[in-house]
């Protein structure tokens, strides 16, 4: 549900489902002849099967999550009708339309094979294709064979189970340890409110909100649950969401600049989940990553630019890097113009999808 550019998410966030569709069979072609008075001899009058439904996944701005199919798991499209007499072909079967999120990637279960993407409202992806009808005896008669008696069957509708997995659109993904801020410059930034506060994992879902720079000229941002060290084994949550970010352009890493624990270390946190980053998928590993050192609030003035010199100074960091405070919001702004004007730039050099095409799903 999509209302004034802000996204709602359902509490049981769900994004990978496993269902079957089974697409309907084609009728059978009909055996009949002419039977009609003062027609002795009328012919073969039997008609063809009809098609069977197909099945097709279309999709829906109106849905965030895949947790209708928890429960729905078996979807059969209509059988196609058997021939009749007198020519007359059988009735086709009904296609099914099952709606589906924005976002969501089909594969086969049993192959692993990407069947398709479903990225735009309104795509319609064919899933399983219903069976062709059967002939019916009026195609098999000649000069030769003028009582046929021989039919084709209509074929079985394709039967597969497919995995959806739902990777949402978004141009920018918030990147971080646990309490790194990120639910916080999310709701600075644009008109989402996820939940925040001071103990580890606030989010425990994906949050996307809508950042509007000026009219007509906007992005999305996606914030999953933080990253800890050994989250590519399993540990911790953010993980099993990381596919959320593989479509964003740019990934935003937020530091926590003052954290509670004297002995933490921003640059090791930096470090571990860059490499936790490269575990789970090298080609996001490559993205296009800026540096964004958050808290600077919490930080003596005169301390500031030291601190940020020397973070940038023990990474070796080469990409852009910004100092802002979510809480008060300094830098915000800053921060989302360049990055408005970064997406701007590669949507043009690419001719991909506008930045912010999405808010208006």
């Amino acid at each position: 549900m999509v209302t004034d550019g802000q996204w709602f998410f359902h509490m049981k966030f769900v994004d990978e489902a496993k269902i079957r569709v089974e697409a309907g069979n084609g009728g059978n072609g009909a055996l009949s002849f002419r039977r009609e008075k003062f027609v002795p001899r009328g012919g073969p009058d039997g008609g063809d099967g009809g098609r069977g439904g197909s099945i097709h996944l279309a999709a829906s701005g109106g849905l965030n999550t895949l947790a209708d199919f928890r429960y729905s798991t078996q979807f059969r499209a209509q059988h196609g009708g058997r021939g009749q007499s007198r020519n007359c072909s059988g009735r086709a079967g009904d296609d099914l339309i099952i709606p589906v999120p924005l976002g969501t990637l089909v594969r086969d279960a049993d192959t692993g094979e990407i069947i398709g993407d479903i990225t735009r409202e309104g795509e319609r992806l064919l899933v399983a294709k219903g069976g062709r009808g059967g002939l019916g005896n009026t195609h098999f008669k000649s000069s030769t064979n003028r009582a046929p008696r021989h039919i084709v069957p209509g074929t079985p509708g394709e039967q597969r189970e497919l995995l959806l997995e739902l990777q949402l659109l978004a141009d920018v993904g918030l990147l971080g340890m646990p309490n790194a801020g990120k639910s916080t410059f999310l709701r600075a930034v644009s008109e989402a409110r996820p939940k925040v506060a001071d103990y580890p994992f606030t989010t425990l879902h994906p949050q996307l909100g809508v950042v509007r720079v000026e009219n007509h000229r906007s992005f999305v941002v996606a914030d999953i649950p933080g990253l800890i060290e050994g989250a590519a084994e399993g540990a911790g949550l953010g993980i099993q969401f990381l596919r959320h970010l593989s479509r964003t352009r740019v990934l935003l890493h937020l530091v926590d600049m003052a954290p509670a624990d004297p002995h933490a270390d921003p640059v090791r946190g930096v470090r571990t989940l860059a490499a936790e980053l490269r575990k789970f998928s090298p080609a996001l590993a490559r993205r296009e990553r800026w540096l964004v050192l958050n808290k600077m609030d919490l930080i003596p003035p005169e301390e500031r630019e030291k601190r940020v010199a020397e973070m940038v100074r023990a990474l070796r960091w080469k990409r852009p890097v910004f100092a802002i405070s979510a809480a008060t919001g300094a830098g915000c702004k800053e921060l989302t113009r360049e990055l408005m004007v970064r997406l701007e730039r590669a949507g043009a050099k690419r001719g991909a999808r506008a930045p912010g095409s999405i808010a208006h799903a």
